[in-house]
């Protein structure tokens, strides 16, 4: 059975996997990044992380695919664009460095798109949105079975939809009073005034039953309802799959989530939008890269992407 490695390169850690066609992880390692330190620091740090997964699953060629954050150029080769953060990533061509004919790459929201579609809660749908709730929100879009990626690659950036237009602060794409700015875990100090560092503490305030925090809590739930209504107006997938950090909080989202759906969401002859919880969370970025790359290399360098 043919193994395939996969990598996801984040600010914080590198995570590795060896999977199987079928979605086995047989082998999984994370690395810190230090995303502070110099370039050829973290770039060695990954490819030392290859090198164990190629020396452990037994080969020493191996089908790779590699997540990173920012939008990867049109032969997915490389991150063309990621402004702020992972200093050096932009242009830089793994399969070169790795010595390996073609390494598949490409941004990690479309790659946890691919884990779920390829092996996780999605594996039985054709039309599928993903959003990736964490630090920000990123997201994906699949349809007939095929990752759409849009005009330069960077479909499926549902954080940046205007929720709240009067809202005067813009996020880093320049809309105001976007989706990730409304329940982000990086905005959590100030919707919180700073009484809260984190989306975890947050919805630990909401479950003791503080009035603030079920405020905050209910509003940014509220909001990314919103969001998929919205969503669901405009491509009608046939289901939502919500992965990312702030997915650990469980029913105290899903909940508040179903209900406000059912307030504001269209639903022509009944029609009503499955949201899901991704099945895969820490990995998905490392699982999905790989489930892309096995797909690239199936169907050719076109395969497994619509534009």
């Amino acid at each position: 059975m043919k193994k395939i490695i996969g990598i996801d390169v984040g600010g914080t850690v590198i995570k590795g996997v060896v999977v199987t066609e079928t979605g086995e992880v047989l082998v999984q390692k994370t690395l810190p990044t230090n995303d502070k330190g110099s370039f050829s620091e973290w770039k060695e740090i990954t490819r030392q992380l290859v090198l164990e997964l190629k020396a452990a699953c037994k080969e020493t060629s191996c089908l790779t695919g590699l997540a990173a954050p920012g939008i990867p150029d049109e032969l997915h080769s490389a991150i063309s664009f990621m402004p702020g953060r992972l200093e050096g990533i932009e242009n830089f061509n793994w399969g070169n460095y790795f010595g390996d004919k073609e390494v598949f790459v490409l941004n990690d929201a479309h790659a946890a798109l691919m884990a779920e579609f390829s092996f996780g809660a999605g594996r039985e749908l054709q039309n599928i949105v993903l959003l990736t709730l964490g630090t920000g929100v990123g997201g994906g879009i699949l349809i007939n079975g095929e990752l759409y990626t849009g005009q330069g690659l960077m479909a499926g950036h549902f954080g940046h939809i205007t929720i709240e237009a009067s809202n005067g602060e813009t996020g880093i794409t320049g809309s105001p009073g976007t989706l990730e700015q409304a329940i982000g875990n990086t905005t959590v100090g100030k919707r919180t005034a700073g009484r809260y560092d984190s989306t975890s503490e947050l919805v630990e305030a909401y479950e003791r039953g503080d009035s603030f925090a079920t405020y905050v809590w209910l509003d940014s739930v509220r909001k990314l309802s919103l969001a998929i209504c919205s969503i669901s107006n405009s491509i009608s997938p046939d289901a939502v799959i919500l992965g990312g950090g702030i997915t650990n909080a469980g029913d105290s989202l899903f909940n508040p989530l179903n209900d406000f759906m059912d307030v504001y969401e269209w639903r022509p002859g009944g029609k009503k939008t499955r949201i899901m919880q991704a099945q895969y969370s820490e990995l998905s970025g490392a699982v999905g890269a790989a489930a892309f790359a096995l797909a690239r290399s199936s169907k050719g360098s076109k395969g497994s992407v619509k534009r």
